[in-house]
């Protein structure tokens, strides 16, 4: 591309820097709008600072442009209206926010959203077979696994993660693999033994 003459900078109120700014920022913008993700949004949802992700959750994909920093709890619950992803501490301390990446728990809250693109995320509306409840979310209302209910979805999602890696916990096991989620209530009796009663389940293919 050539370079405008100096006068013509001078004529049009342009400086030099202004200029290139304005031609990279162009350049950027045409690059953005022809990534696969941002060809199915519409020009109205390219804003500066946004780029596109690719998100694979409960088995859709959703295309949507995100900030850099958001992380993929705000995504989770802002963007998408996935709202039984919970926000507490948002840092990592209590697990409310839980989710699967690939079969495995993280904490959305601590992980950003463009992080995940690639992967395949599981939230706890995923467990559902079409209304009907999964065998671990069962299993918490059969054992009461729960009082104000705040903490539930990533403690279920943190006991799914668990059993399928382990079908048939000890109770240790299942003590450790809960480690990283805090009930605030204390109903960690019921909760333990809602782990237990949803491994019965799954085994029995219930």
């Amino acid at each position: 591309m050539d370079k405008p003459k100096p006068d013509t900078l001078r004529k049009t109120g342009l400086s030099r820097r202004r200029f290139v700014n304005s031609a990279a920022a162009g350049a950027a913008g045409v690059a953005l709008l022809a990534s696969p993700a941002a060809a199915q949004l519409g020009a109205e949802e390219i804003t500066a600072g946004m780029v596109p992700a690719a998100l694979r959750i409960n088995g859709r994909t959703h295309n949507l442009m995100v900030e850099p920093r958001w992380t993929l709890q705000y995504v989770l619950r802002n963007r998408l209206g996935l709202t039984g992803t919970k926000a507490a501490c948002e840092r990592g301390e209590c697990g409310s926010c839980t989710v699967l990446i690939d079969g495995k728990a993280r904490y959305s809250c601590l992980t950003l959203a463009l992080e995940a693109a690639g992967s395949e995320i599981t939230t706890v509306e995923g467990l559902l077979k079409g209304e009907e409840l999964g065998p671990v979310q069962r299993a918490f209302i059969e054992e009461d696994g729960y009082q104000c209910g705040y903490c539930t979805p990533g403690q279920v999602m943190a006991t799914e993660a668990l059993l399928r890696k382990t079908p048939e916990p000890t109770f240790d096991e299942i003590r450790e693999g809960l480690s990283g989620n805090l009930c605030r209530c204390g109903a960690y009796n019921h909760i333990l033994s809602a782990v237990a009663r949803a491994a019965e389940l799954r085994k029995a293919g219930r």
